[in-house]
């Protein structure tokens, strides 16, 4: 199944040609996938340079750090996402570790790094650097979605098209069918989400739905906007948990007035979320989008696949997509999900075009 990961990944998610510079970020625990992906990208005639992070390097790095030290930006992984032609991060978390690590040194190098996490934005945002993030299977993820490894290994290898006889195929079709989404949502000027928990409406004026079809996340499966910053308005709560820097937060509700979140409160992680709220930009919506992958449907506490559920939509406070036409800049990007399956809708210019988790378009 690692060749037929790889070469999805390689050949469409990338479309990696001769010549171009591949930059592999992931863990040790990842190696089966990247010895794939690193013999795919050789093959076509592709350059490629590795980083593999070991085990408790980010937590010692980040405890015994000095100032200078959290401030500088590595060297390598600079250059990487200043120069590369694609960049792929394989996501292969170990377990938690017992080293702590105090808030004060996390903004420190969360600020750091915002320079060139803005470089990252902008260049994927201008497609002068092919992305894409996708999951390898570990103990952590698959205990944290209440599973077993090979239990998770399948849900991952079918919500990425692997099961299916053609994975390219599959994927090709689904962005046909999303596009039919993008198109009509370009078309209209206010969005407004709507169930028995929620009711929150923005501007889209100006902004451009992106078809989101496997070639930045995989697996994918949205449809994805930024809100005219300062029109949001209304109520919304996100019922699926979510796990940000680490930390589990759960049943979020959010006042928004002119934009911004006026006041919140989570039945889980209250504290993380106060703390969260207090970096820049932070209190205002980077993304709006709606899940349309039918082949995830159960939550999993993973982002990557949570917020891809077919019958949901989520909002990301923060950093917007560039893309997209956004204009917030914050140096977080925190996604929030919500179901729309049950007594729920979705309006365009006042016109119900979504339906308890169906397209009725």
């Amino acid at each position: 199944m690692w060749k037929s990961y790889a070469d999805l990944l390689v050949n469409y998610s990338l479309y990696l040609k001769k010549g171009e510079h591949l930059y592999i970020r992931s863990t040790t625990l990842a190696e089966p996938l990247i010895s794939e992906v690193y013999k795919a990208a050789i093959e076509i005639g592709a350059h490629v340079s590795v980083q593999i992070d070991f085990f408790e390097q980010h937590e010692n790095f980040m405890q015994n750090a000095s100032d200078e030290q959290l401030t500088e930006v590595p060297l390598f992984h600079k250059q990487a996402i200043e120069t590369c032609d694609a960049y792929l991060y394989i996501k292969a978390p170990f377990p938690e570790s017992s080293i702590s690590i105090s808030s004060d040194k996390r903004r420190i190098r969360q600020e750091a790094l915002k320079e060139i996490n803005q470089v990252y934005y902008e260049r994927t945002a201008s497609g002068s650097m092919k992305r894409s993030l996708c999951q390898f299977p570990t103990e952590v993820d698959a205990k944290r979605a209440g599973l077993t490894l090979e239990q998770f290994s399948n849900f991952v290898f079918k919500a990425c098209g692997l099961k299916e006889n053609n994975p390219v195929s599959y994927w090709k079709e689904l962005s046909k069918k999303q596009q039919k989404y993008v198109d009509f949502l370009n078309s209209k000027k206010t969005i407004r989400y709507k169930n028995k928990n929620s009711d929150i409406s923005f501007s889209v004026l100006g902004r451009t739905w992106i078809n989101s079809d496997g070639k930045t996340n995989m697996p994918s499966g949205e449809v994805f906007s930024s809100p005219v910053e300062d029109t949001v308005q209304g109520k919304i709560y996100f019922d699926y948990p979510t796990v940000y820097m680490g930390k589990e937060v759960e049943g979020i509700t959010l006042q928004v007035k002119n934009g911004e979140v006026v006041s919140w409160n989570a039945k889980k992680g209250q504290e993380h979320m106060d703390q969260l709220l207090r970096t820049p930009g932070a209190r205002f919506f980077g993304e709006v989008a709606i899940g349309t992958n039918y082949n995830i449907q159960r939550a999993t506490k993973n982002i990557l696949f949570d917020e891809k559920i077919g019958g949901t939509i989520h909002m990301a406070l923060g950093q917007s997509y560039g893309q997209t036409g956004g204009k917030n800049q914050s140096s977080i990007h925190w996604d929030m999900i919500c179901d729309m399956k049950n007594d729920a809708e979705i309006l365009a210019d006042e016109q119900v075009f979504y339906r308890n988790g169906q397209w009725l378009i």
